[in-house]
């Protein structure tokens, strides 16, 4: 569910008007004008919420959803597994994502707005602990709140509703929106944390954007590097775990989750909901798919290309990335077989 802190709900909606922002047909025998008070996922949705089902990844989760109503495949699309529980009603559609996508913005139309033009330098709503510094040129939102002893840089932005801990370090030319951060967070110059994800659904006539609805959660001690982005979630929320160090220019997706403690180097990339256990630790450049989870204390060498999940406690190398010693056994193969052939003398 989205938070109301960051965002406004226009709900709630009768039923058949949300089916006809989604240009899907209300199901035969289904009171249209039930209201419907909010989006949610399938996990966090309640009796007066709608939530989606379109792949297998939420295949576990759709039998246990206490939502009141789902969207799902139209038939031919999916299998007899993905059919919602007795108490959730089915809400076929052609496309789930493009149907989806038009319900949240019916109920969130101003999804994107992080800080308005009302906020001019610090909103009288925001809370400032003892002891805050605010360098030139920053803005605090409405209803920010800003914990004792953090100093904020130059230029930088705090979005509406933003929360950040006691004793924080924020660089110059930062931008916090729909994030809460801990205690002791450093947040180096340029970084930008909170943006939209990169959630479309997609069709021959284009890419529609996705509302994205969900926060960021930055626990204690964490850091993160200059011109850093982590993007918040879409309906659950992306974290960063206490204790994580983020080198520079790394790119953290939509509704990842990263352990405690992680090591990740700058010029890595994680696609959406990647999660990452306790200690991890991505070397720079490292690239991580969509959904991929990579277990406690794994290390995984510079330049890899992570496309499956990866056991705890393990060493991987390489593109695709497979465990290092297999990978180092088969550069040296390479190296042997390219070295040039001596002649012999009877050649």
């Amino acid at each position: 569910m989205a938070d109301q802190r960051f965002f406004d709900n226009r709900g709630p909606f009768a039923l058949s008007d949300l089916c006809a922002a989604a240009k899907i047909s209300l199901p035969p025998g289904v009171d249209g004008t039930q209201k419907v008070v909010d989006v949610a996922g399938l996990a966090g949705a309640g009796p007066t919420h709608i939530s989606f089902f379109s792949g297998a990844r939420a295949r576990d989760a759709l039998p246990s959803t206490n939502a009141g109503w789902c969207l799902v495949p139209e038939a031919g699309s999916g299998t007899r597994k993905d059919i919602p529980p007795s108490g959730t009603i089915a809400l076929p559609a052609p496309s789930v994502p493009h149907a989806f996508a038009a319900i949240a913005r019916h109920f969130y139309p101003e999804y994107e707005i992080g800080v308005s033009a009302q906020d001019v330098a610090v909103h009288p709503s925001a809370r400032l602990g003892e002891g805050v510094v605010l360098a030139p040129g920053v803005v605090v939102g409405p209803g920010a709140e800003i914990g004792r002893g953090a100093r904020i840089g130059a230029n930088s932005v705090i979005g509406r509703g933003v929360a950040i801990g006691r004793h924080s370090e924020i660089g110059a030319h930062v931008s916090i929106a729909f994030a809460y951060l801990g205690d002791e967070v450093v947040v180096q110059s340029g970084a930008r944390i909170g943006g939209s994800g990169f959630g479309f659904a997609s069709s021959g006539s284009g890419h529609v954007k996705i509302p994205q609805l969900g926060r960021v959660i930055i626990q204690d001690r964490v850091e993160v590097g200059a011109n850093t982005t982590i993007d918040r979630g879409m309906l659950v929320d992306t974290v960063i775990g206490e204790g994580t160090k983020i080198d520079n220019l790394v790119q953290i997706g939509h509704n990842a989750r990263i352990g405690r403690h992680c090591i990740i180097v700058s010029g890595v990339g994680l696609a959406g909901s990647v999660t990452l256990g306790d200690f991890a630790v991505l070397g720079g450049g490292v690239g991580v798919a969509d959904h991929v989870a990579i277990g406690d204390g794994t290390r995984v060498a510079g330049m890899a290309g992570v496309m499956h999940d990866l056991a705890p406690g393990q060493e991987y190398a390489g593109a695709p990335a497979r465990p290092a010693r297999t990978f180092f056994r088969e550069v040296a193969t390479l190296a042997r077989l390219a070295r040039p052939h001596k002649k012999t003398t009877d050649e």
